[in-house]
């Protein structure tokens, strides 16, 4: 059993996208925010990206049989 750098980089990717999206779905509904991107809420978007990019890095690791 070597090192698996999978499960820390997924742990970050997961915490620091879970905390981008939690901003992006918090600001969401503040007139003007958003303007720059065009209206597009930029945080909520790459938030759950990282998170699902986290999560595809997580899963083989617990799905993995012994």
């Amino acid at each position: 059993m070597g090192l698996d750098i999978r499960i820390p980089i997924g742990a970050m990717f997961v915490s620091m996208g879970l905390i981008l999206a939690g901003y992006g779905w918090l600001t969401n509904g503040i007139p003007g925010f958003y303007d720059k991107s065009l209206g597009i809420n930029i945080n909520l978007w790459w938030g759950l990206a990282m998170t699902l990019f986290g999560g595809a890095l997580l899963v083989p690791r617990w799905t993995k049989s012994p």
